[in-house]
């Protein structure tokens, strides 16, 4: 990391609010296909979020769904290191790497629908930082509560600047009822450092409950009166893509139906990854990609 961080996190004594020292939206950098609107973009820069709905179509949804469901089923009992439980009943909550665990996912990030969104965004070529699926079951599904994944993607694994995004499809209806994505608008321009030392391998805890990296109630209160809570609801298919210091997070699921997404990272070719603040051991390679790093070419779904 630089001698000078602009972005410092994980202090002992006190937590604050720093300004943004990034873009949001980057130059176009060369890149010629435009996916977004002018509105889009600014919207985007504005809130720091932007949803854009039937982006993929029944059959293609379908497809999916079914995908997800059986990578579920082949992986509950497997151990894998990928899969992560939900606190108490043991159901899975997330599978981690399923670009590089999955023919059809690895195919699906590079659908220009999507791909092309990121690099118009971030202004470059882009590779995968991270892909998970997130379960929330019905009944059971817990809460991730709010944080900004750049405070930990900074800290743990030593990504340098904010130029990173996180690009989520829904693979069931996301209802105001069943847990979905909320996202304070506007928050991304406000960097919050938090309190507290990182343990090693935090993130055999944290991807199951977030306890380290927490924002402070009184700076998450301040954001929300700037910018409210949004919640991000929408039929299968549509597509939320977020900034990578987006204040996010939702509630659990006592509703009976599931809510589930698929979650791409995308980070910029150029904003690979350094050392860990503090010279912390880096996350595995399942949680944040550094090994065969190469720019994505766009290549359509195929559902056939």
């Amino acid at each position: 990391m630089l001698s000078q961080d602009a972005y410092p996190t994980r202090t002992p004594k006190s937590a604050a609010i720093l300004a943004r020292q990034d873009p949001v939206v980057y130059a176009p950098g060369g890149l010629n296909d435009k996916r977004l609107s002018k509105d889009q973009r600014a919207s985007y820069e504005q809130d720091g979020f932007l949803l854009m709905p039937d982006l993929f179509n029944q059959d293609e949804v379908a497809f999916l769904f079914d995908t997800m469901q059986n990578m579920r089923e082949e992986f509950t009992h497997a151990g894998r290191k990928e899969v992560i439980a939900e606190p108490g009943s043991g159901e899975v909550r997330s599978i981690f790497n399923v670009h590089r665990l999955n023919d059809i996912f690895a195919n699906l990030v590079r659908d220009p629908r999507v791909l092309n969104v990121a690099r118009e965004i971030l202004g470059s070529e882009v590779y995968i930082h991270q892909s998970r699926i997130n379960y929330k079951p019905g009944f059971t599904g817990k809460e991730f509560y709010w944080h900004s994944d750049f405070e930990t993607w900074h800290s743990e694994d030593g990504m340098p600047a904010m130029r990173a995004l996180s690009c989520s499809i829904l693979l069931t209806d996301n209802s105001e009822a069943n847990g979905p994505l909320m996202v304070i608008p506007g928050s991304h321009q406000h960097y919050v450092s938090c309190m507290g030392e990182t343990p090693d391998e935090n993130y055999k805890k944290s991807l199951k409950k977030q306890e380290i990296g927490v924002p402070d109630e009184i700076l998450l209160r301040y954001l929300a009166d700037l910018g409210g809570i949004k919640t991000c609801t929408g039929k299968a298919g549509t597509v939320i893509f977020f900034d990578c210091n987006t204040m996010h997070g939702s509630n659990s699921n006592i509703s009976p139906f599931p809510r589930s997404n698929v979650f791409f990272v995308y980070n910029s070719i150029d904003n690979q990854l350094q050392t860990p603040i503090n010279d912390l051991v880096p996350r595995p390679e399942f949680v944040a990609a550094r090994q065969g790093i190469k720019a994505l070419t766009p290549s359509p779904l195929d559902i056939d």
